[in-house]
């Protein structure tokens, strides 16, 4: 059994609230908030059902000491973190999983050539730009 913990940011549809939590299994605990199964606790009575932000820890301690130090910041600050890993705000877990952001592998092959350019680790075999179009 892992001892991993995660520290999330729920908000409502509105964005007005925020609220952080701690979790060893982040699905399930966005499945609870959604569904609202603990009722009348916070992010029941706010409708706080979207994850837009979170931290994974290997130590479920440290995800604790996270938790505790972000609720000590002000929202200013909170949004500024949010708005660092997810500037538009978008749901990042579900219920049903992690949301990741599909990128054709043709646009993951060429950033890799590009890359390893412009590092000059490769030879040119033909310009590639970041679009990923030979020149």
């Amino acid at each position: 059994m892992s001892n991993s913990g995660f520290v999330y940011v729920m908000t409502n549809i509105h964005r007005t609230t925020l609220y952080i939590g701690v979790t060893n299994d982040l699905c399930r605990r966005i499945y609870e908030h959604k569904h609202h199964l603990i009722k009348n606790a916070f992010t029941d009575k706010y409708n706080l059902e979207y994850c837009i932000y979170y931290e994974e820890f290997q130590n479920f301690y440290l995800a604790i000491q996270r938790e505790k130090e972000l609720k000590k910041w002000n929202r200013l600050k909170k949004e500024d973190l949010i708005n660092k890993k997810n500037p538009e705000w978008k749901v990042l877990v579900t219920e049903n999983g992690f949301i990741r952001e599909t990128v054709p592998f043709s646009k993951d092959v060429s950033d890799v050539v590009f890359e390893l350019q412009k590092k000059v680790e490769i030879p040119p075999i033909g310009k590639i730009d970041q679009k990923g179009s030979k020149n």
